[in-house]
């Protein structure tokens, strides 16, 4: 198994050394943990893309320090000046058109004319940043087409011997990956839903199109991470809505369980831990976000036959969590 190394100055100096060196490292951010390389050589990424089992086809986000670090990479456009200025640093990815010189792996932009960019809040990931000196690409750190990791022991279940270094600092704010927002076309564009809303970037921008849908047929071009069809999926079945119970399924709550029974009779209530987990008893969006990988890994068991999911508002980060849950569902 990996290294899980608790973030101080000396880990982040050698987490720093091993990315200047060509190596893959599991780092945390504000969103969920990352397996980051320089993004700037392509046998660096290429190891992100072995030790995910990912497609090649499907881009990665190149983790910046501010704008002046991504101007670098990309062309800031004046509808990414006025987001940057908003919400950098923070849980927003932008996706601008490349720059010819940019250095960047064409392993990372997987062959496009844009660059996803983004510029982490999170105090640890940005020193390992200003250390190495290096644009880092860093997709979650786990198996692709699982949930996503958002504490240092999920990336170490997923990823085992393929990473050999996780910096740990606890578990992730926000629980889910950050919002991407395409700004290389006439309209901004939401393609992955986040913690940064729609209404949260229409006092900027005006309107904001989603374009969520899966991208998953031939030809179809992926410009974000998070478009495939079935992603961010426990082992197990995801029964979406639930009303009630069937035998043999675990539960997944949200708010109140109080109108919740089991089809065979019998209270929710009385359901055993190691089949039930509430994502916010209070009923709160953030909480249950930041709650959501962690819960279904949870109860991502064999003895389930699946996880039934309580209805979620479709509201604010609502939108973001039910995003990801019906990626999770696919068949």
């Amino acid at each position: 198994m990996p290294r899980i190394v608790a973030a101080n100055k000396e880990s982040i100096a050698e987490a720093a050394a091993l990315l200047q060196a060509g190596e893959i490292v599991v780092l945390p951010t504000e969103t969920v943990y990352g397996l980051g390389a320089n993004a700037l050589e392509s046998d660096a990424v290429a190891k992100i893309f072995s030790a995910k089992k990912r497609p090649s086809f499907n881009p990665l986000i190149v983790h910046v320090l501010d704008k002046e670090a991504a101007s670098k990479l990309v062309e800031i456009n004046d509808a990414a000046q006025k987001v940057i200025a908003a919400f950098w640093p923070g849980p927003l990815t932008l996706i601008l058109p490349r720059k010819d010189k940019a250095g960047v792996s064409e392993l990372v932009t997987a062959g496009l004319s844009t660059l996803a960019v983004r510029a982490p809040s999170h105090k640890v990931m940005r020193e390992v940043m200003r250390a190495a000196g290096l644009p880092i690409a860093a997709p979650s750190a786990n198996c692709s087409g699982e949930p996503s990791a958002t504490t240092p022991q999920h990336a170490a279940q997923s990823l085992g011997e393929a990473v050999s270094y996780i910096l740990a600092a606890g578990a992730c704010d926000v629980g889910l990956e950050s919002t991407v927002l395409d700004l290389s076309g006439e309209v901004p564009v939401i393609l992955r839903p986040g913690a940064i809303t729609a209404e949260n970037l229409e006092p900027y921008l005006g309107a904001v199109e989603m374009d969520v849908g899966a991208k998953d047929k031939p030809n179809t071009v992926i410009k974000s991470p998070g478009q495939l069809l079935k992603h961010y999926a426990p082992k197990i079945a995801v029964r979406l809505n639930a009303v009630d119970v069937q035998e043999g399924e675990a539960l997944l709550a949200f708010g109140s369980i109080k109108f919740m029974g089991l089809q065979s009779g019998g209270a929710v209530k009385n359901m055993s831990e190691e089949s039930f987990r509430n994502l916010s008893e209070a009923g709160d969006l953030n909480e249950a976000a930041k709650n959501l990988f962690m819960m279904l890994r949870d109860l991502d068991k064999p003895s389930h036959k699946a996880i039934a999911v309580m209805n979620i508002p479709d509201s604010g980060i609502g939108l973001a969590i039910n995003e990801r849950l019906s990626r999770a569902a696919q068949k």
